[in-house]
Protein backbone atom coordinates (compact mmCIF):
# COMPACT_ATOMS: atom_id res chain seq x y z
CA UNK A 1 0.00 0.00 0.00
CA UNK A 2 0.99 3.57 -0.53
CA UNK A 3 0.57 6.10 1.55
CA UNK A 4 1.18 10.17 0.74
CA UNK A 5 0.96 12.38 4.05
CA UNK A 6 0.31 16.10 3.38
CA UNK A 7 0.48 18.23 6.48
CA UNK A 8 -0.49 21.42 5.17
CA UNK A 9 -2.80 20.56 1.85
CA UNK A 10 -4.07 23.61 0.26
CA UNK A 11 -7.23 23.99 -2.43
CA UNK A 12 -5.17 25.01 -4.89
CA UNK A 13 -6.99 27.94 -7.58
CA UNK A 14 -5.14 28.04 -10.77
CA UNK A 15 -6.04 31.19 -13.08
CA UNK A 16 -4.86 32.46 -16.24
CA UNK A 17 -4.21 36.84 -16.44
CA UNK A 18 -2.70 37.83 -19.60
CA UNK A 19 -0.11 40.56 -19.19
CA UNK A 20 -0.37 40.72 -15.19
CA UNK A 21 0.09 44.37 -14.19
CA UNK A 22 1.04 45.62 -10.66
CA UNK A 23 -0.92 48.00 -8.80
CA UNK A 24 -3.74 47.57 -11.46
CA UNK A 25 -6.96 45.76 -12.06
CA UNK A 26 -6.55 42.27 -13.89
CA UNK A 27 -8.57 40.19 -15.49
CA UNK A 28 -8.80 36.07 -15.21
CA UNK A 29 -9.49 34.36 -18.45
CA UNK A 30 -9.57 31.44 -16.89
CA UNK A 31 -9.90 29.63 -13.81
CA UNK A 32 -9.79 26.14 -12.09
CA UNK A 33 -9.72 24.78 -8.61
CA UNK A 34 -7.92 21.68 -7.54
CA UNK A 35 -7.70 19.73 -4.33
CA UNK A 36 -4.18 20.08 -3.65
CA UNK A 37 -0.79 20.17 -1.33
CA UNK A 38 2.34 17.79 -2.41
CA UNK A 39 1.42 14.82 -1.16
CA UNK A 40 -1.93 15.15 -2.41
CA UNK A 41 -1.23 15.78 -5.82
CA UNK A 42 1.16 12.10 -5.51
CA UNK A 43 -2.07 10.52 -4.69
CA UNK A 44 -4.13 11.67 -7.93
CA UNK A 45 -1.15 11.18 -10.00
CA UNK A 46 -0.61 7.47 -8.68
CA UNK A 47 -4.38 7.22 -9.12
CA UNK A 48 -4.17 8.03 -12.80
CA UNK A 49 -1.39 5.55 -13.30
CA UNK A 50 -2.96 2.88 -12.60
CA UNK A 51 -2.15 2.46 -8.80
CA UNK A 52 -3.74 3.30 -5.17
CA UNK A 53 -3.33 5.19 -2.15
CA UNK A 54 -4.42 6.26 0.67
CA UNK A 55 -4.05 10.04 1.21
CA UNK A 56 -3.14 11.21 4.90
CA UNK A 57 -4.00 14.98 5.33
CA UNK A 58 -4.62 17.38 8.02
CA UNK A 59 -7.83 19.10 6.67
CA UNK A 60 -9.99 21.98 8.32
CA UNK A 61 -13.42 24.01 7.63
CA UNK A 62 -14.97 23.92 4.37
CA UNK A 63 -12.56 24.11 2.04
CA UNK A 64 -11.28 20.71 3.75
CA UNK A 65 -14.60 19.13 3.64
CA UNK A 66 -14.33 19.92 -0.07
CA UNK A 67 -10.99 18.85 -0.98
CA UNK A 68 -12.02 15.24 1.09
CA UNK A 69 -15.33 15.39 -1.15
CA UNK A 70 -13.18 15.91 -4.55
CA UNK A 71 -10.40 13.29 -3.59
CA UNK A 72 -13.46 10.88 -2.56
CA UNK A 73 -14.86 11.56 -6.50
CA UNK A 74 -12.01 10.89 -7.82
CA UNK A 75 -11.66 6.86 -5.79
CA UNK A 76 -8.76 8.32 -3.34
CA UNK A 77 -8.98 6.69 -0.15
CA UNK A 78 -8.07 9.53 3.02
CA UNK A 79 -7.21 9.16 6.42
CA UNK A 80 -8.01 12.35 7.46
CA UNK A 81 -7.17 14.31 10.53
CA UNK A 82 -9.76 17.54 11.55
CA UNK A 83 -8.64 20.22 13.06
CA UNK A 84 -10.42 23.67 13.96
CA UNK A 85 -9.95 26.86 11.01
CA UNK A 86 -9.59 26.66 7.74
CA UNK A 87 -7.43 24.96 4.87
CA UNK A 88 -5.58 27.00 2.97
CA UNK A 89 -6.84 28.26 -0.87
CA UNK A 90 -3.26 29.06 -3.04
CA UNK A 91 -4.07 30.85 -6.05
CA UNK A 92 -1.39 30.27 -9.11
CA UNK A 93 -1.23 32.86 -11.24
CA UNK A 94 -0.16 32.09 -15.07
CA UNK A 95 0.54 34.92 -17.08
CA UNK A 96 0.53 33.38 -20.89
CA UNK A 97 1.73 36.29 -22.66
CA UNK A 98 5.15 37.09 -20.63
CA UNK A 99 5.50 32.94 -19.62
CA UNK A 100 5.41 34.07 -15.97
CA UNK A 101 3.79 31.61 -12.69
CA UNK A 102 3.01 33.40 -9.84
CA UNK A 103 2.28 31.87 -6.24
CA UNK A 104 0.41 33.78 -3.16
CA UNK A 105 0.00 31.26 -1.08
CA UNK A 106 -2.18 31.65 2.61
CA UNK A 107 -1.35 30.26 5.63
CA UNK A 108 -2.91 27.00 6.95
CA UNK A 109 -5.00 26.45 9.95
CA UNK A 110 -3.30 26.26 13.87
CA UNK A 111 -1.51 23.19 14.17
CA UNK A 112 0.29 21.76 16.88
CA UNK A 113 2.59 19.20 17.03
CA UNK A 114 0.44 17.44 19.55
CA UNK A 115 -1.66 17.02 16.76
CA UNK A 116 1.14 15.93 14.41
CA UNK A 117 1.78 13.34 17.04
CA UNK A 118 -1.56 11.88 17.29
CA UNK A 119 -1.66 11.69 13.68
CA UNK A 120 1.53 9.34 13.28
CA UNK A 121 -0.05 7.23 15.72
CA UNK A 122 -2.74 6.58 14.04
CA UNK A 123 -0.95 5.71 10.84
CA UNK A 124 1.34 3.86 12.67
CA UNK A 125 -1.75 1.59 13.34
CA UNK A 126 -2.49 0.81 9.72
CA UNK A 127 1.23 0.64 8.21
CA UNK A 128 2.66 -2.65 7.77
CA UNK A 129 5.81 -3.82 6.71
CA UNK A 130 6.86 -3.28 2.51
CA UNK A 131 4.49 -0.01 2.74
CA UNK A 132 5.43 3.26 0.68
CA UNK A 133 4.83 6.37 2.74
CA UNK A 134 5.38 9.53 1.10
CA UNK A 135 6.49 12.69 3.16
CA UNK A 136 5.94 15.78 1.20
CA UNK A 137 5.38 19.41 0.84
CA UNK A 138 5.87 22.10 4.11
CA UNK A 139 4.79 21.89 7.69
CA UNK A 140 2.35 24.00 8.71
CA UNK A 141 3.73 27.17 10.28
CA UNK A 142 5.20 26.66 13.93
CA UNK A 143 5.44 23.34 14.32
CA UNK A 144 8.81 21.44 14.85
CA UNK A 145 11.08 21.56 11.94
CA UNK A 146 12.52 18.34 12.88
CA UNK A 147 8.94 16.96 12.42
CA UNK A 148 9.70 14.61 8.86
CA UNK A 149 12.55 13.42 10.90
CA UNK A 150 10.58 12.03 13.78
CA UNK A 151 8.21 10.67 11.46
CA UNK A 152 10.66 8.91 9.27
CA UNK A 153 12.27 7.34 11.43
CA UNK A 154 8.65 5.93 13.53
CA UNK A 155 7.64 4.50 10.05
CA UNK A 156 11.29 3.17 9.28
CA UNK A 157 10.43 0.74 12.61
CA UNK A 158 7.55 -0.43 10.90
CA UNK A 159 9.17 -1.75 8.06
CA UNK A 160 7.93 1.07 5.95
CA UNK A 161 9.78 2.57 2.55
CA UNK A 162 9.75 6.42 3.61
CA UNK A 163 10.08 8.66 0.45
CA UNK A 164 10.56 11.81 1.51
CA UNK A 165 10.24 14.78 -0.63
CA UNK A 166 10.60 18.53 1.39
CA UNK A 167 13.23 21.55 1.37
CA UNK A 168 15.09 23.67 3.86
CA UNK A 169 14.94 22.32 7.57
CA UNK A 170 12.25 19.80 7.09
CA UNK A 171 14.58 18.02 4.47
CA UNK A 172 17.73 18.55 6.32
CA UNK A 173 15.91 16.99 9.44
CA UNK A 174 14.24 14.34 7.65
CA UNK A 175 17.55 13.33 5.83
CA UNK A 176 18.93 12.86 8.99
CA UNK A 177 16.82 9.83 9.56
CA UNK A 178 18.00 8.42 6.43
CA UNK A 179 14.62 7.51 4.40
CA UNK A 180 14.49 5.19 1.51
CA UNK A 181 14.01 7.70 -0.66
CA UNK A 182 14.88 11.64 -1.49
CA UNK A 183 14.43 13.86 -3.98
CA UNK A 184 16.10 17.24 -3.56
CA UNK A 185 17.00 19.73 -6.97
CA UNK A 186 20.28 20.31 -7.80
CA UNK A 187 20.64 23.61 -5.79
CA UNK A 188 19.22 21.69 -2.48
CA UNK A 189 21.46 18.88 -3.17
CA UNK A 190 24.69 21.86 -3.18
CA UNK A 191 23.32 23.36 0.12
CA UNK A 192 23.40 19.35 1.94
CA UNK A 193 26.91 18.68 0.11
CA UNK A 194 28.36 22.20 1.02
CA UNK A 195 29.81 23.18 -2.19
CA UNK A 196 28.19 23.91 -5.83
CA UNK A 197 27.91 21.66 -7.61
CA UNK A 198 28.20 22.88 -11.94
CA UNK A 199 28.03 19.85 -13.80
CA UNK A 200 25.94 16.39 -14.15
CA UNK A 201 29.15 14.80 -12.54
CA UNK A 202 29.71 16.48 -9.88
CA UNK A 203 25.54 16.07 -8.93
CA UNK A 204 25.74 12.52 -9.37
CA UNK A 205 29.01 12.18 -7.30
CA UNK A 206 27.17 14.29 -4.79
CA UNK A 207 24.11 12.22 -4.75
CA UNK A 208 26.43 9.58 -4.57
CA UNK A 209 27.41 10.68 -0.91
CA UNK A 210 24.19 10.78 0.43
CA UNK A 211 23.33 7.19 -1.01
CA UNK A 212 26.67 6.22 0.92
CA UNK A 213 25.09 7.59 4.26
CA UNK A 214 21.90 4.93 4.19
CA UNK A 215 19.61 7.06 1.38
CA UNK A 216 18.72 3.68 -1.22
CA UNK A 217 17.39 5.87 -3.77
CA UNK A 218 18.35 9.70 -4.47
CA UNK A 219 16.64 11.69 -7.21
CA UNK A 220 17.93 14.97 -8.33
CA UNK A 221 15.43 17.43 -10.20
CA UNK A 222 17.57 19.56 -12.57
CA UNK A 223 14.64 21.34 -13.83
CA UNK A 224 14.32 21.69 -17.58
CA UNK A 225 18.06 19.79 -17.53
CA UNK A 226 16.32 16.65 -16.40
CA UNK A 227 17.26 14.51 -13.94
CA UNK A 228 19.78 12.12 -12.55
CA UNK A 229 18.98 8.80 -9.80
CA UNK A 230 21.67 7.33 -8.06
CA UNK A 231 21.69 4.11 -6.25
CA UNK A 232 24.48 1.70 -4.66
CA UNK A 233 24.41 0.12 -8.05
CA UNK A 234 25.44 3.58 -9.65
CA UNK A 235 23.79 6.77 -11.35
CA UNK A 236 21.74 7.48 -14.47
CA UNK A 237 20.88 10.59 -15.82
CA UNK A 238 17.55 11.48 -17.86
CA UNK A 239 18.13 14.42 -20.41
CA UNK A 240 15.03 16.84 -20.44
CA UNK A 241 11.41 15.70 -22.78
CA UNK A 242 10.64 19.10 -24.49
CA UNK A 243 6.81 19.36 -24.07
CA UNK A 244 4.42 22.36 -24.11
CA UNK A 245 4.15 23.81 -20.79
CA UNK A 246 0.53 23.94 -19.14
CA UNK A 247 1.98 24.67 -15.16
CA UNK A 248 5.07 24.01 -13.51
CA UNK A 249 2.95 23.30 -10.61
CA UNK A 250 2.97 19.87 -9.38
CA UNK A 251 5.53 18.35 -12.15
CA UNK A 252 7.81 17.55 -8.97
CA UNK A 253 5.11 15.77 -7.39
CA UNK A 254 3.93 13.65 -10.19
CA UNK A 255 7.70 12.24 -10.59
CA UNK A 256 7.78 10.91 -6.88
CA UNK A 257 4.15 9.53 -7.73
CA UNK A 258 5.77 7.96 -10.41
CA UNK A 259 9.11 6.62 -7.91
CA UNK A 260 6.36 5.08 -5.45
CA UNK A 261 4.55 3.48 -8.49
CA UNK A 262 7.18 1.96 -10.15
CA UNK A 263 8.41 0.31 -6.48
CA UNK A 264 5.09 -0.83 -5.56
CA UNK A 265 5.00 -3.01 -8.77
CA UNK A 266 8.72 -3.79 -8.60
CA UNK A 267 9.58 -2.43 -12.05
CA UNK A 268 13.63 -1.57 -12.55
CA UNK A 269 15.54 1.05 -11.77
CA UNK A 270 15.46 2.03 -15.98
CA UNK A 271 11.99 1.63 -16.71
CA UNK A 272 11.59 3.77 -13.16
CA UNK A 273 13.23 6.36 -14.32
CA UNK A 274 11.77 6.53 -17.55
CA UNK A 275 8.05 6.35 -16.33
CA UNK A 276 9.38 9.22 -14.01
CA UNK A 277 10.42 11.22 -16.62
CA UNK A 278 7.50 10.80 -18.76
CA UNK A 279 5.22 11.38 -15.69
CA UNK A 280 6.77 14.45 -14.93
CA UNK A 281 6.82 15.81 -18.32
CA UNK A 282 2.99 14.78 -18.80
CA UNK A 283 2.00 16.48 -16.30
CA UNK A 284 3.56 19.58 -17.12
CA UNK A 285 1.56 19.92 -19.82
CA UNK A 286 -1.52 20.19 -17.76
CA UNK A 287 -3.36 23.06 -16.47
CA UNK A 288 -3.48 23.71 -12.73
CA UNK A 289 -2.67 20.64 -11.22
CA UNK A 290 -4.50 18.13 -12.54
CA UNK A 291 -3.14 14.71 -13.26
CA UNK A 292 -2.36 13.79 -16.85
CA UNK A 293 -3.75 10.45 -18.27
CA UNK A 294 -2.02 7.58 -18.29
CA UNK A 295 -1.88 7.89 -22.63
CA UNK A 296 -0.20 10.82 -22.10
CA UNK A 297 2.50 9.40 -20.09
CA UNK A 298 3.00 6.57 -22.40
CA UNK A 299 3.58 8.66 -24.97
CA UNK A 300 6.31 10.02 -23.87
CA UNK A 301 8.23 7.52 -22.21
CA UNK A 302 9.88 6.66 -25.19
CA UNK A 303 11.13 10.37 -25.02
CA UNK A 304 13.19 9.93 -22.40
CA UNK A 305 17.17 9.37 -23.26
CA UNK A 306 18.66 7.75 -20.40
CA UNK A 307 22.00 7.42 -19.48
CA UNK A 308 24.07 4.94 -17.40
CA UNK A 309 26.76 6.89 -15.79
Amino acid sequence: MIYTVTLNPALDKTVKVPNLKVDAVNRITELRSDAGGKGINVSKVIAKLGGSSEAVAVLAGNTGKWIEEALADAGIRMLAYHVEGETRTNLKVIDPENDTHTDINEPGPKVTDAMLNELLDQLVEQVQKGDIVVLSGSLPAGTDRATYGTWTRTLRETGAKVYLDADGDALKHGLEAKPYFTKPNDHELSGLVGRELTDVKEIAAAAQELVEKGIEKVLISMGGEGGLIATADGAWYAGPVKVPVGSTVGAGDSVVAAMAYAESNGMGIEDTMRLAMATGAANVMQSGTQAAERSVVDSLIDRVELTKL
